[in-house]
């Protein structure tokens, strides 16, 4: 593997070269380059260099130009000083394709590994025992599975979590109506059905359990008593209780199985999987005086969090009752992360809704030392999923969205427009589907990611699966396309050739593709995936501006021109292949 140095890198390592010579007292001074519309780059440095150094900032670029000679350079093609001491550059056409060769030569595309890898562990996905999956369940999963591809990729050791809902009191109502009617989640095993039956099944127990609950004071009393054999460890409440788990696992599977994401059930460690550490954590906190008793609870206080009354809200470690709060299940997760699986970072990708509970969560653990300059914890927030009428997304009936029906009406409606289109490719029953699939799950994906995640986003189905705009179709047909054009190249092959003149549309795409590689970095960094898909977008639309612009196999160009230009064909196509992956979208060879 060799990671490729990107044009920029290299011009920015250049211009920075003359810069410490022309101005020696700066010492390595950032030229602070970037794309530019003027020219291939734009230097912008120079002039807050200059203001420090009280010289002119526009004989320092002169004298930095004077330093970069550009006759016979196989690098630089043209330099210019423009306005009060930018630096405008233009790299040559062979260091273009020379650059993106070494990148089409390398499996990784050119992109390093991170040079001191750590391990982050991403809590995400996140379902509740029993309880069916709503569309506030995508954002949580869609996100958090594209930041470990891309994590993963760069190097980082990644450790998946999935915290689920799989504790609590109402545990005791649903235990105790199963002893009493053993029969409740008996259903059919095995098929493509399972899921859905372990979920109705889980479905009409709750609702049954729930109304006995609220009508019958002798069956409370009976759940209640339950909740306290449950914690106590109880082995026959406990088998009953993994019960309720495994049924809901049948079903979580299913729907991530839908989703094309995989699980792997040792990274599900629900809320019990901390029980065991729960009075500990809170030892510890209270012997360190982090938390203090108040009013008989175990709270941490904050001085910039208030309820509206102005009075110091706290975050409740241990309820008077002896109960523990959230706050010492996620708390004792932190402990688990650093101490057992050695994170140097820990993201979660959760709601924003529950950001100042996570900002609480956070501040303690910083406390009590579990957090501090070698290991942080970020919170991925998320926006909320809203309906095309910009409210919370909900059924007519005022219900929430069943997370199984809206991806079963995406892959219809994907289906419908991959039909369309699939004669003309002659595309097979069995690809028909398949493709619907993968285009119907991918514009789920797709909108979800390309939406800055803080963002709310509006679940619009016609616009998701349109072939024109910002949408994951489009990025799938333009690989099709190029897969077709590869597929119809005859005898002509895809290889690199430096000495060629490029035409705009060329560079324009050669420079994109270039960037690739800092685009990972800029998302592996901020956690942004986002950007991900707006550099793909970029990338599909330069192709097509270079597809219309610059004929490849008709009408027929000579054969080194068609060879380079079937070469950025098959790197572009690699490319949106590899970006496509790293976000959990597949990119079918026909459609």
């Amino acid at each position: 593997m060799a990671s490729v140095h990107s044009l920029a890198s290299t011009v920015n390592q250049r211009v920075a070269d003359a810069l410490s010579a022309a101005l020696p007292e700066a010492g390595a001074a950032d030229p602070l380059l970037r794309r530019s519309d003027r020219a291939d780059f734009q230097a912008n440095g120079i002039l807050a260099l200059a203001k420090k150094a009280k010289a002119n900032p526009r004989e320092l670029a002169t004298q930095v130009v004077a330093g970069l000679p550009t006759d016979g350079d196989d690098l630089i093609k043209d330099i210019e000083v423009s306005g009060p001491g930018f630096l405008n550059i233009t790299v040559t056409d062979q260091a273009i394709i020379n650059t993106l060769a070494a990148r089409a030569a390398d499996d990784r595309l050119g992109v390093p590994l991170a040079e001191k890898p750590g391990t982050t562990v991403v809590d995400y996905a996140q379902p509740n025992v029993a309880k069916e999956m709503h569309v506030g369940h995508l954002r949580s999963a869609v996100i958090g599975a594209a930041m470990v591809e891309i994590l993963e990729f760069t190097g980082e050791k990644v450790v998946r979590r999935h915290h689920i809902g799989d504790w609590g009191t109402q545990f005791g109502m649903l235990i105790q109506y199963l002893t009493e009617h053993p029969h409740e989640l008996d259903h059919k095993h095995g098929g493509p059905e399972e899921g859905e039956a372990a979920m109705s099944s889980l479905n009409r127990l709750y609702k049954s359990s729930r109304v006995l609950f609220d009508s019958d004071e002798d069956f409370k009393a009976r759940s209640r008593d339950r909740v306290v054999a449950l914690q106590a460890g109880d082995p026959e409440t406990l088998a009953l209780w993994q019960r309720f788990v495994d049924e809901s696992k049948i079903y979580f599977y299913s729907v991530f199985n839908k989703l094309d994401m995989e699980i792997q059930d040792p990274d599900v460690v629900g809320e019990s999987g901390y029980n065991a550490m729960l009075e500990e954590t809170c030892q510890i906190l209270e012997d360190s005086g982090v938390a203090v008793r108040s009013d008989g609870a175990l709270c941490v206080f904050f001085d910039d969090v208030k309820g509206p009354d102005g009075k110091p809200s706290p975050l409740i470690v241990k309820k008077s009752n002896g109960g523990y709060g959230y706050a010492a299940t996620d708390l004792s997760a932190i402990r688990d992360r650093v101490q057992n699986l050695g994170a140097s970072t820990l993201v979660y990708v959760v709601d924003a809704r529950q950001s100042l509970h996570f900002k609480m969560v956070f501040e303690t653990a910083r406390r009590a030392g579990w957090l501090n300059d070698d290991v942080h914890a970020v919170q991925l927030a998320f926006g909320t999923v809203l309906g095309k009428d910009g409210k919370p997304f909900k059924t007519r009936e005022g219900e929430t969205v069943r997370l199984v029906d809206l991806l079963d009406e995406a892959v219809d409606r994907a289906t419908t427009v991959v039909r369309e289109k699939a004669a003309k490719v002659g595309l097979t029953e069995q690809e028909i589907v398949e493709n619907g699939r993968y285009v119907g799950i991918g514009a789920v994906k797709y909108a979800d990611l390309s939406t800055s995640a803080s963002r709310d986003y509006k679940f619009d189905l016609d616009q998701m699966v349109s072939l024109n705009g910002d949408t994951s179709v489009y990025l799938q047909y333009a690989y099709a396309r190029i897969q077709s054009i590869l597929r119809n190249a005859g005898e002509r092959k895809a290889a690199a050739h430096p000495e060629l003149e490029l035409a705009p549309a060329e560079r324009a795409l050669c420079l994109h593709l270039d960037r690739f590689a800092e685009t990972l970095a800029e998302v592996a960094a901020a956690y942004e995936p986002h950007k991900l898909t707006a550099y793909l977008y970029q990338l599909a639309s330069l192709y097509t501006t270079f597809y219309d612009q610059c004929p490849v196999v008709k009408p027929e160009p000579p054969l080194d021109i068609a060879e380079n230009r079937l070469f950025l064909c098959d790197l572009t196509a690699r490319t949106l292949h590899q970006g496509m992956a790293l976000l959990g979208i597949r990119t079918p060879e026909r459609l």
